[in-house]
């Protein structure tokens, strides 16, 4: 088994608590173990676009448990297989200038941190010969065999004070309200 000495990182799909903590976590980790971490730009555009990766040190992750959103950027609609190229709905595959562009920025591995679509994505990259991780990010849940994804309990956290929030309001008006949240399959 090789050493992997470049990682590349891509937060993709919809944005969730806990992106910049799990950005933090690869970069601090691949950074004790003698490992340069390079930061892919909104998603799979990373390896799309040339001006897109950026090398990502410590002073980088330095602060930014703090800060929502992910500092990578992140997209729901790049997929490299079906990429879409204008508003009339053509769309053309790029994946052959993605693992193109992992070789030219001599990645030895991947960590994609998504939901359900962007680790399909990698998964289709993985059979392709990328080696990767991919860490489920969601706040629906709805990953197929894991228990708890990122986001998960802080969107369920965040969920259940703004219906308690509601029910008082809702008792003090002696009215009945409907709270609509996210979930998907999760239930």
């Amino acid at each position: 088994m090789s050493t992997i000495t470049r990682l590349g990182v891509l937060t993709g799909g919809g944005d969730a608590p806990g992106l910049n903590a799990v950005i933090r976590a690869v970069v601090k980790t691949a950074s004790n173990q003698g490992c340069e971490c390079v930061g892919l730009e909104d998603s799979f555009d990373g390896l799309i676009h040339p001006d897109r990766a950026r090398l990502l040190t410590l002073g980088d992750v330095t602060g930014i448990l703090r800060h929502g959103g992910t500092i990578l950027g992140t997209s729901n609609q790049g997929d490299p297989f079906a990429y879409s190229l204008d508003a009339t709905g053509g769309a053309e595959d790029y994946s052959s200038r993605c693992i193109d562009r992992f070789h030219e920025l001599h990645l030895d591995a991947l960590v994609a941190i998504g939901g359900d679509g962007t680790l399909a994505i990698a998964y289709e990259f993985f059979k392709r010969g990328i080696p990767l991780v991919g860490v489920p990010k969601t706040i629906d849940n709805d990953i197929v065999g894991t228990n708890s994804t990122f986001g998960f309990d802080t969107a369920v956290a965040f969920a259940t004070e703004a219906i308690d929030r509601l029910h008082s309001t809702a008792e003090a008006h002696q009215r009945v309200m409907v709270v609509e949240v996210m979930g998907r399959n999760a239930g």
